[in-house]
């Protein structure tokens, strides 16, 4: 699972036999002064269908995302290739490569300042030589820049940019009309390569994209094969916009979670007596978040400044959140069905549920794992990705039906036996935490995209910061009303004013779970606890 092309904020994809006609590489965040550097390596196409492509465009889109947030593509136009646009109202540059002039075209839409670095065509280099020589020399010959056609250029076509070793035709402010050299190997692949530096007006969220649009037509599935490499920063390191507050939020989270597992811990060996083992379970379900935040900031750092994560890191990270999913998902179905404060016995029905949960958390952590290792222009992303939503959809449904099933089954059985009533009354009392479940749900999977699809692109860490600071509050409240403690007014049972005689079941402590004695009581009031022998 943990072996992939995938290289964090320098990317490397390789596709073979793809026959998409569109692929998205990949999504990013740009301040003033944020790079994009794209280096096509590699592009195979079908040579006996060479004439056909000549009339269908082939390369790169760039273009700035009308939403803000996780359905940030561009909306596509299904029946029109985006290659073949000639207007646009958004921020989009469209790189078109004519394998048949060697050449790579460049239309550009909106308003954008951002410069662009690359090998111009040898005719394009030669049409703004003669302009520079026609054009007046403001102030001496020495001077570094020179106007040409409303262009300012700050470098010699001959010169090199020795930071990416990549010749430099001109860095211009406005790219519409210009055209690039393409390369062709001897084993009639194609090759160039653009850098991209964005400026003030030209800041947002960018998606990167891949376009074949003869295979757009229907029925026409004609395999080509790329290889790319693309390498994405900002002025504070490789981190896109959003992800920059990303390492200080989990590492201040992760102190929090720590506190609050350290308080429990206290609690828990302050009152022996009153603690069952699910209690334990509550204890290391926050140690284990705590760990799984600190590893998380430790892998964004190391990205933000080299570039990827490091591997041990990254394995630590992911070991960690598999064993968070898993240890949430149970503790919150353990309590759910009442398991130790209620009964000690789970039901058939209610195994099944374990049997169902615990295999999805392993399907959806592993979904996360490749998802976060995969490049997003892969094939399988889009997949693994929806796995992942409908799995955890799935995981927080199944961990509610226990619930459900165990108050209609104690509503059926109090009106036939009144033993149950003393166990539906408990039953209701958790009816509180089964709110807490649904809010916290609702907040972590529904209100934190929506949060993420109309903040600013460089707010969009806030979904994070949401998630985070909901998880706290859910487990502080949990602990807090499942607290072990003999007065805990939470699991403490008001009776009717009525008489009743029934069995009571006094059990002492988690330390002596199973040793109980029947004590018959004429007041449900007045509960007597005897100490078990």
């Amino acid at each position: 699972v943990l072996v992939s092309l995938s290289n964090a904020r320098i990317h490397g994809l390789v596709l073979k036999n793809e026959t998409r006609f569109v692929v998205h590489l990949n999504t990013f965040g740009y301040f003033a002064n944020g790079t994009l550097e794209v280096r096509l390596k590699s592009l195979y196409l079908p040579q006996e269908k060479k004439s056909d492509y000549a009339n269908y465009a082939v390369g790169f889109s760039l273009s700035r995302a009308r939403v803000n947030g996780v359905f940030s593509y561009p909306a596509e136009n299904m029946d029109r290739c985006t290659l073949s646009k000639t207007k646009s109202d958004d921020n989009l540059i469209l790189f078109i490569i004519d394998t048949r002039n060697l050449s790579v075209h460049i239309t550009s839409f909106g308003k954008l300042d951002a410069i662009l670095k690359s090998d111009l065509k040898k005719e394009e280099k030669q049409v703004r030589k003669r302009r520079e020589d026609t054009d007046p020399k403001p102030g001496s010959d020495q001077s570094p820049s020179k106007s040409v056609g409303g262009d300012k250029v700050n470098k010699k076509p001959e010169e090199v940019d020795e930071k990416s070793k990549m010749p430099v035709a001109s860095q211009v402010n406005s790219l519409n009309g210009m055209t690039l050299a393409l390369n062709k190997k001897e084993d009639y692949s194609y090759n160039f390569t653009f850098h991209i530096t964005m400026g003030d007006l030209s800041q947002g969220l960018y998606s990167l994209a891949f376009h074949n649009c003869y295979n757009m037509r229907p029925g026409i599935l004609s395999p080509y094969s790329i290889s790319v490499e693309i390498e994405e920063k900002n002025p504070a390191g490789f981190l896109s916009a959003a992800e920059i507050p990303l390492p200080r939020l989990y590492i201040c989270m992760a102190a929090m979670f720590l506190s609050a597992a350290i308080i429990w811990t206290c609690a828990l060996l302050k009152d022996r007596y009153s603690v069952f083992k699910i209690h334990w379970l509550m204890a290391a379900l926050a140690y284990t978040k705590a760990l799984s935040l600190v590893f998380h900031s430790i892998n964004y750092h190391f990205i933000n400044t080299e570039g990827h994560p490091i591997e041990g890191w990254a394995v630590m990270y992911y070991i960690t959140h598999l064993l968070k999913g898993a240890l949430l998902f149970i503790t919150l179905a353990l309590i759910g069905t009442g398991f130790a404060f209620v009964k000690y016995i789970l039901s058939d029905k209610e195994k099944k549920i374990f049997m169902i949960v615990i295999p999805l958390q392993v399907l959806a952590n592993v979904a996360y794992i490749i998802i976060e290792e995969t490049e997003e222009g892969a094939s399988e992303y889009t997949l693994w990705r929806e796995v992942l939503f409908l799995v955890d959809l799935l995981c927080c449904g199944a961990i509610l039906f226990p619930v459900v099933w165990s108050i209609r089954h104690l509503q059926e059985a109090s009106n036939t036996d009144g033993k149950a009533a003393m166990n539906l009354a408990k039953l209701k009392l958790f009816r509180h935490y089964y709110v807490m479940i649904v809010c916290y749900i609702y907040f972590t999977r529904i209100i934190a995209i929506l949060l993420k699809m109309t903040v600013p692109f460089q707010w969009q860490w806030c979904q994070e910061f949401l998630i985070e600071v909901s998880t706290l509050v859910f487990f502080v409240l949990t602990g807090f009303k499942f607290r072990p403690a003999s007065n805990n007014p939470y699991l403490q049972l008001p009776q009717d004013e009525e008489d009743v005689e029934m069995d009571e079941v006094v059990t002492e402590s988690g330390a002596l779970e199973g040793i109980s004695k029947v004590k018959k009581t004429s007041n449900g009031r007045e509960r007597q606890r005897e100490p078990a022998l």
